[in-house]
């Protein structure tokens, strides 16, 4: 332990609290903290001696600072230190009783409402990505299994996949921008993008793959955003909403049990 070797330390009283190393203000500085903050450092005694001065000196300077701030000041202070408490009080809150989902039924509700607010700034796809060798065999039957993805298909795509794709993503079920499709192919966005309106599969390669990219939904810029596309941001701004009208009422509530009960008393003028 360090505590037993402090006499390196500029100040050193032998009278000492047992478990404390300094002492200033009525605070203390004990050997765990310091032993903490020390442990595994090569020079621990100087280290120590550093920490505690400006341990000491933030203590020291915070007591004359603030016997010498002014009414303004204070105020400040006091306020600041109200709003994180009713902050830190209501996320609490907010988190204790939110709700963890909403019904399918309220976003859509609210999707076909604000209809206007849901328009793509990205072009968005579903489908499939395979990143195969040059020359892997039976290429022509994957690309005939990727045009009718039925179960069966499915299953033989995957012990394709399996066998000799050296990348594969399987996304009918997730949205992905052609900027996020761009990364993943030899092949510049705009020429990716001019591809995507004319076919549903397109096949690249590079000087050691072939890619083929199977799309089993796509939309473009300026089109309405797909319900399930703009979900998130749906339910984003239900919760939203939500807190706003959930802080209110509480906060209403307090105000009414505070006259109920005669913690708040109005007079009159």
């Amino acid at each position: 332990m360090l505590c037993g070797s402090l006499s390196a330390c500029s100040v050193f009283h032998k009278q000492q609290v047992e478990g404390v190393v300094a002492e200033v203000n009525g605070q203390y500085l004990t050997c765990a903290e310091l032993d903490d903050i020390t442990r595994g450092m090569e020079d621990s005694a100087a280290v120590a001696d550093a920490y505690i001065r400006q341990w000491a000196t933030q203590i020291i300077e915070y007591a004359e600072a603030k016997d010498r701030a002014s009414n303004e000041l204070e105020a400040m202070v006091e306020d600041y230190r109200r709003s994180l408490y009713i902050h830190e009080y209501e996320q609490r809150l907010v988190t204790k009783y939110s709700p963890q989902t909403w019904q399918d039924s309220v976003v859509a509700a609210f999707y076909e409402q604000q209809q206007s607010r849901f328009v793509l700034h990205d072009n968005i796809v579903q489908g499939i990505l395979l990143v195969m060798p040059l020359k892997t065999p039976q290429l022509a039957n994957l690309k005939k299994w990727l045009t009718n993805l039925d179960e069966k298909n499915t299953e033989k795509i995957e012990k394709y996949a399996y066998r000799y794709a050296t990348g594969y993503e399987y996304f009918p079920n997730e949205w992905k921008t052609t900027n996020q499709i761009a990364l993943r192919l030899p092949l510049e966005l705009e020429a990716l993008q001019q591809q995507m309106k004319r076919t549903n599969q397109i096949i690249v390669e590079d000087s050691m793959s072939v890619y083929v990219l199977q799309l089993t939904d796509k939309h473009f810029i300026g089109e309405k955003m797909p319900l399930s596309y703009a979900k998130e941001e749906i339910e984003e701004v239900l919760l939203n909403r939500w807190k706003v009208t959930f802080l209110q009422q509480h906060r209403e509530e307090l105000y009414k049990d505070a006259l109920r009960y005669n913690k708040l008393k109005i007079y009159e003028k």
